[in-house]
This record gives structure tokens, sequence and C-alpha cells, in this order.
């Protein structure tokens, strides 16, 4: 018989490989890991590593972007026009743009001149443009050719992060409007799992040969505070299950091999002991 202190030593030895064990799993699990991805288990409130600064509040149009142009006073400019293509709004997450669905949208790229053809006015340039100031260059356009009094709204309709990890909902989730912060497009995707650690969120953002890492403590309210979590263009949100959940499901998983296994062997055993 083990004697109490032998038994505590046994048990603390089995914490400790189950913990260490945990760990490996989880890493295991993980999309995307990186050497810095240890500093989750220390961080305070947000890290950053390769911090490329702030980026501009407001989004400037790019090449490949495609442009959504309504009439605010008419509903129907800009719904059936042949110039521009169709592209869906669906987002794989939420089944459409974020603050609520969207339906198919017609939409025009801006082409590598830096310039968007519009039906009746033509070609503008656009490039290097807020959303704002590209609504109030076509909309000064649309006046002195064709419409009286217009108010355009342009929407970027290609602007999207993607959410993978324990969240409500997984998949990409388009961004309608600037400044979108974390917190909103989590409570967008339905909050977090019951099974996520909140501690190990990251956002790898940026150019993805060399990207800028942002690790967020969920837990602290102070994490608010940061102007990095402010949402950008193609950022990907990660968020990893607790060391115990991952533990958990890999042993089910490993449990769920094994216990058919060992009813073979005891069967085995049993039919063997009656032909002897």
């Amino acid at each position: 018989m083990l004697s109490k202190l032998e038994t505590r030593k046994f048990s603390f030895f089995i914490l400790l490989v189950s913990l260490l064990f945990s760990c490996s799993i989880r890493k295991e699990r993980a999309l995307f890991n990186a050497p810095s991805d240890i500093v989750t288990d220390t961080i305070k409130q947000v890290y950053v590593v390769n911090d490329q600064g702030i980026s501009d509040a407001y989004y400037k149009i790019k090449v490949e972007d495609k442009l959504a142009v309504r009439n605010v006073q008419n509903p129907e400019f800009g719904a059936s026009s042949g110039a521009g293509s169709q592209t869906s709004g669906a987002a794989t997450g939420t089944g459409g743009a974020t603050g609520g669905t969207s339906s198919n949208v017609l939409s025009y790229p801006v082409e590598p001149d830096g310039m968007v053809n519009l039906p009746a006015i033509g070609k503008l340039a656009v490039v290097g443009l807020t959303k704002r100031e590209a609504a109030i260059k076509i909309q000064d356009a649309y006046k002195s050719k064709l419409l009286k009094d217009p108010i355009i709204e342009l929407t970027v309709v290609n602007l999207k992060v993607t959410l993978l990890g324990e969240f409500g909902k997984q998949g990409n989730f388009y961004l309608e409007r600037d400044n979108i912060n974390l917190i909103e497009m989590i409570g967008e995707a339905g909050g977090i799992t019951k099974n996520a650690d909140p501690k190990t969120l990251k956002i790898i953002r940026g150019d993805r040969s060399h990207p800028e890492l942002i690790y967020v403590n969920l837990t602290d309210i102070n994490s608010l505070a940061s102007k990095k979590l402010t949402l950008q263009n193609n950022d990907i949100i990660i968020l990893l299950p607790t060391k115990s959940s991952a533990f958990n499901d890999k042993w089910t998983s490993i449990n769920n091999f094994i216990q058919p296994v060992l009813v073979v062997v005891n069967l085995g055993i049993l039919i063997l002991s009656l032909t002897r």
C-alpha cells in the first residue's frame, strides 16, 4: 500500500503530466502557431508583436475593391445596371454583412488604373479616397450630369475579417462600416463558447509574410481601451479552448478508440478461458 505522502506525490505527478499533455494538445489543435504564442499564459491586457503602428481610422479604397453605390433618395438607382458585377454579400459566418443580413448586391470593381466605371457618368478615380470622400465625389458627378440632389451611399463590399476557433459562429464576417471593434465582432459571432479560454485571443494583421500579432486578454476590462482592437480588412481572429477542454476532447477521442479494442480483447480472453 502507498503511504499518504506517496499518494500525494503520485497525484501531483499525474496532475503535472496531464497539464503538460493538455498544453501540447492545445498547441496541436491551434491554427497558425507562432513562437510568441507562449505569452498568452502571462498576458495582462493587450500585447503586440511586430507592432506596425495604428492604422488609419478610415479605410481608403484600393485597386480590386468592389463598390456598391446607391442613391438613398431613389432605392432603385444602382440596383439594376449591367455595368457592374454581381457579388454576393453573404458571409460564411453571418449569412450577411455586419449589422444585419445582405442580399445580393450589384458592385463595381476598382480597376488597376484606380478608376471605377459607373453607369451614366463613366470612370472616376477613387483609389486612396475614404468611403465618404468617394461617395461625395460620385454624388457630385451624378448631380452635374443626371440626378437632382442625389444622396449617394457607398459600401466597399469585399472588406472582411475571419473568425476561427471558440466563437459562437466561425467564418468570414464583412465590414460594412469603419471603426468596427473586436467586441462588436465577437457579438456578431454570437459570443464565445463555454470551452473558450478568454486569455488566448490572437489577431493576425497585415502582411502575411511578416504579420502583426495582437494578443488580447478578454478577462481584463482595461483591454477595451486599446486602439489595436479596431478591426482591419483581412484580420484573422483566433480563440483557443481552455487546456482542460482540449485535454478532455483528446481523451474522449482516445477513449472512443480504446473502448472497442478492450471489448475485443476481453471477448478474446473469455473465449480462450472457456476453451481450455
